[in-house]
């Protein structure tokens, strides 16, 4: 419980530095391109980037918050009996999806990026760097479903 908490807290400070980032520049790029008729180069991938570890972090953040966005009709339809089961198969598909997507996938996909040495085109960056949130992103979310599944088995509340 300790540990979600510190996690939760540095999901939400590592995002809200991103996120800040991530209006300085384009805040640069919008003064550079309309007051300096100069437009930087390097602010259109930056932000892209940027937008890239905001979603998925938020998305893994949301997750352990469970305040993600759903679909929860058939929950609310469901009898109560039947609710815990229903709630428990959700929490196993995040689950599966996260890990082979997110991390399998994401996985590969950062290893063959840096095999292949392919940069970014402004930033010169190394491109498994900008793709790597994908199996941080994974993890985390696996994480926080196996953690919501064990507050479901053992009848806790969940916390948020």
């Amino acid at each position: 419980m300790a540990f979600n908490k510190v996690l939760n807290k540095s999901l939400e400070a590592l995002l809200v530095l991103l996120m800040s980032v991530l209006v300085i520049d384009v805040l640069w790029q919008v003064a550079s391109r309309y007051i300096l008729s100069n437009p930087s180069s390097f602010t259109d991938e930056l932000a892209g980037f940027l937008l890239i570890w905001v979603g998925l972090l938020g998305a893994a953040y949301v997750t352990g918050r469970n305040e993600h966005l759903a679909i929860d009709i058939l929950l609310q339809k469901t009898r109560e009996s039947r609710k815990r089961n229903l709630q428990m198969a959700i929490y196993i598909c995040i689950f599966v999806f996260a890990l082979a997507v997110m991390f399998v996938g994401g996985t590969w996909l950062v290893y063959t990026r840096f095999l292949l040495s392919v940069q970014s085109a402004a930033l010169q960056l190394p491109l498994g760097y900008v793709y790597m949130v994908l199996p941080v992103s994974g993890a985390l979310i696996m994480y926080y479903s196996i953690f919501h599944m064990s507050q479901l088995k053992s009848n806790k509340s969940e916390t948020k």
